[in-house]
């Protein structure tokens, strides 16, 4: 009977302690617990070190970027696991458009981006969703069809952000290329040329951009704009 006793008592105290070890031990909590967007975009970052590519989006952007898109991929409003940056921050004589295979964490291409005529000079500072405003919009797009067009092969975009770049599309923003947006532009000047609104491409990256992007990518446009952030239902 004793035997029997101290038998149950043993059972009780090894389920008890391999339960509490099980809830407390640190490495199975570390396993077990949900991934963070705070780690999803460190992990993210860390990745596209590894691009043949010596700068990166500012962290800021990247974080911002990647909240819109986990959203926009996850209701269905873009489908491709390709992600498109431009930094507005930058001076128009930098390199500011990153494309980003969003499945590898590669940088595809890394490249000169124009803004339009009324946002600014050198530098952009100034947006709107206004038709003939001839300004650039912010925040995030989705990439529809090409078409071919007075600035030959070029990527028609809609606007996801209501009262921010919504009327795109009718405002005609397209990807497109052109002669202003090079090195020989930007030596002569001082500065690229300029956009009636579109993100314009060197023309000899267009065709290839387009055809990466094209069809339900994201494409988002970055600027650290205080009226944007609170209008925006995309970024925090």
């Amino acid at each position: 009977m004793i035997y029997k006793i101290f038998t149950v008592l043993l059972t009780i105290c090894l389920t008890s302690s391999t339960t509490f070890k099980t809830s407390t031990d640190p490495k199975l909590v570390a396993v077990n617990a949900p991934v963070t967007f705070e780690s999803k975009v460190n992990s993210a970052y860390s990745e596209l070190k590894n691009s043949n590519f010596s700068i990166l989006p500012n962290m800021q952007s990247f974080s911002s970027a990647l909240e819109g898109f986990y959203q926009l991929k996850e209701t269905g409003k873009i489908k491709k696991d390709v992600l498109t940056i431009i930094d507005f921050t930058l001076s128009s004589t930098e390199k500011r458009m990153w494309v980003i295979d969003m499945t590898t964490h590669k940088i595809l291409y890394h490249t000169l981006v124009a803004h339009g005529r009324n946002t600014g000079e050198e530098f952009a500072k100034q947006f709107s969703n206004k038709e003939e405003s001839y300004q650039s919009s912010l925040g995030f797009y989705a990439t529809a069809e090409t078409y071919i067009g007075k600035h030959g092969f070029s990527l028609r975009l809609d606007g996801l952000e209501k009262g921010i770049n919504d009327k795109a599309r009718d405002r005609a923003i397209v990807i497109h290329g052109a002669d202003y947006v090079s090195d020989k532009f930007v030596k002569q000047t001082g500065r690229l040329g300029r956009s009636q609104g579109c993100p314009a491409l060197p023309i000899e990256l267009t065709k290839d951009i387009i055809n990466v992007i094209k069809e339900k990518s994201c494409l988002f446009i970055y600027y650290p704009s205080p009226k944007y952030t609170v209008q925006s239902k995309l970024v925090s």
